[in-house]
This record gives structure tokens, sequence and C-alpha cells, in this order.
């Protein structure tokens, strides 16, 4: 894998190399005509700055059918993601927008305001069925603008005001910004909660997830969490084969001590754009094992990059993946560890108010 001889940009998890999508749009050199243009008039620019727009979708409440994942619905607060993950399998969702996997999904975000209202009118719908709602499935909930927007702190609102499960997924602390919701929320057994810590040095954590919380500040709100009567679950994920598996067991080790008592662990995913730019990452930061990196990762995916089809895109197979595996089910056993279902309670579901107000009692 030969190297990249551009020099790597500071702070952002795509390198900005022309990334091919799926719909037959104009390739772009730079990711987005947008600085091509910047680039003309200015020079190349010394630091990409984060744009947020905001929209107004007509529902909040997304469903899907998928048989291998266990939720059927799930809000995102947000579109985009500035954490930044090179190896993140939404990245792709932006070029249903026209706008790049690579640096216009960490840089050119979406907010949605009024999210907490159009959920709350879906919840007060005399047909609706309570499940637990997923959040944190495509973006990061708490990802940096949530300090300003608080729409994800808006949404747990509803599903406390609602008595309504819901289930967090994230690689921030900022998670504990919302800690006497969760509190509450858990006290009604309506709320788990998983933080993913995907290596633990903070350096290779500041090149594979730029801006995301580092891997102690995500170990300390677990903590947090545990003692704060939270279900919290450990999710390492992804595993990346040759880069970072090598901390599976000390993640593990680490958890349980905190009070930890699920963990479990998914694999690398490459969905379409996100090859290429995995790869470019890897010849930036490890021209020296790409090679072998991406061999194992097709031998772990019947011979692709990726590989989409149900359940066994979260299931590898062939002997590396059987050796991850039972690393990782020995250091559960060793600490302790199960993968615990959290059960979560929609008995006590009842409709929202619509008119504004959050009930008193």
């Amino acid at each position: 894998m030969e190297r990249r001889l551009e020099p790597e940009i500071a702070g952002r998890g795509a390198q900005g190399s022309r990334v091919s999508t799926r719909f037959g749009l104009a390739e772009r050199e730079v990711d987005g005509d947008w600085r091509d243009y910047m680039e003309q008039l200015d020079g190349p620019p010394v630091k990409l700055r984060t744009v947020v727009t905001e929209e107004r979708p007509k529902t909040i409440l997304s469903f899907n059918t998928s048989p291998d994942i266990g939720f059927d619905r799930s809000v995102n607060a947000y579109r985009g993601c500035e954490h930044g993950c090179v190896y993140c399998f939404a990245r792709p969702t932006h070029a249903f927008h026209d706008l790049s996997p690579g640096l216009d999904f960490e840089t050119r975000l979406f907010a949605k305001p009024d999210a907490a209202r159009l959920l709350r009118e879906t919840l007060a719908r005399p047909r609706y069925r309570p499940r637990p709602i997923a959040m944190g499935t495509n973006t990061d909930p708490y990802q940096p603008i949530e300090r300003r927007y608080r729409i994800t702190r808006q949404v747990l609102e509803v599903c406390l005001d609602a008595r309504h499960p819901v289930t967090i997924t994230t690689k921030s602390d900022r998670v504990l910004d919302d800690l006497d919701l969760l509190v509450e929320l858990a006290g009604r057994r309506l709320v788990a909660v998983s933080v993913s810590v995907t290596s633990l040095d903070p350096r290779l954590s500041g090149k594979l997830e730029p801006r995301a919380a580092a891997p102690a500040k995500r170990l300390a709100a677990l903590g947090r969490l545990v003692e704060a009567g939270i279900p919290a679950h450990c999710s390492v994920a992804p595993v990346i084969p040759a880069i970072t598996d090598g901390f599976m067991e000390e993640i593990v080790a680490r958890v349980a001590a905190l009070g930890v008592r699920s963990a479990g662990w998914i694999p690398l995913r490459l969905p379409h754009e996100v090859a290429p730019l995995f790869r470019e990452w890897l010849s930036v930061h490890f021209p020296e094992r790409g090679d072998k990196v991406m061999s194992i990762v097709r031998s772990i995916r019947g011979g692709r990059d990726n590989d989409p089809d149900f359940f066994t895109r979260m299931k590898p197979s062939g002997v590396w993946a059987d050796l991850f595996r039972a690393r990782f089910a020995l250091a559960c056993r060793r600490a302790g560890i199960v993968k615990a279902r959290f059960e979560l309670d929609c008995t006590k579901f009842r409709p929202p108010e619509t008119d504004g107000q959050m009930r008193l009692l």
C-alpha cells in the first residue's frame, strides 16, 4: 500500500482524497465544490470549520425491519458527526444529499431542533405502541454540537414525561451532562447506555476518532454511570484487525473493574464509500501494515471489503474472526462479564401532553 504524499488534515478523520459515490455524481477533488471555490480565492485552508444547518423534518421517529439488530425504531437528532471517526458506517448517508461521505460528513452537519416536539406528537397518537427508542444508531447524539443545541436532552425529557424506554450509544462523556435525567429514567427501568471504547491509546484514538472523547474519559463515564445505577454496556467497537484488536482484553478488564457487567464487540464494517476512505487513512497513518489490515478484513468478510448481508455483517467468519471471538469470550469470563440484555419497561407508557407543557406529577 503506497504512502500518500499529501499531509494529513489535522483534527479530521477523512484525509480528503477523491471519493466516488454510488449515485453518478461528479467526483470532487477535495470533497465539495464549496471548498474548491474557497481555495481558488484564499489558498488551502489552514483549518476546516464545522458548519451546522438546521433542518425541519416532518417526522423524527424512524422505523426499520432489519432482522439482525435489536431495535425497530430510532431517533437521530443530527446528520453527520463531528467526531470524525474514519471507520463510521454512517458516512455514506451524506452521499444521498450530494455531500461527501468524507470531509463533508464531519464538517457539514445538520441539526433537528424540532425533534422533541415531533417525537411528542408521534407518541401522542392513539395507535402508537411503545418499544425502546434507540439513539446513537446513525450519528452520535452527544457529539460536540449537542452542548449548544441540547436536542438529545430535550428528547430524553419527552421520554421521561411519556415513561417511554430509550437506549443510548455514544463515544462521548458528554452523556454525563444528562445524568439527572438518566437517573430518573433508570429508576423506572426506562434507559440503558452503551459507551463505545475502541482503544486505550489516546494518540491512536486521536487519529481514528479525532473529535471523540479520549479513552480515559469514556472509561470514567462508564464508571459514573455504574455508580449512578444506570444500566451500562461497553461496546468494543469496531475491532480493527492489527490496529485495535490488541486492546480487547485490557478494555474488558478495565471496565469490569469499574463495575460494568455487560460488554460486546463488533468487527470493522466498510460499507460503500467507507472502504476507500479507510484505505486512504491506512496509507497516511499505517502504511507499513495497511495491506495486512485489509487482508484480514477481507478474510473475515468472505473475500470482500464489506459484507452487507443480514446476520453475517455482524458475525464475521473465518480463522481470524474465530480468534477474535474466542479472545473476547475468554476475557469476559475472566472478568466476570456477560453480554447482558437490559429489559426495559414498556408497560408504564403514557401518551404525552401535546400542548407544550410537561406533566408535574
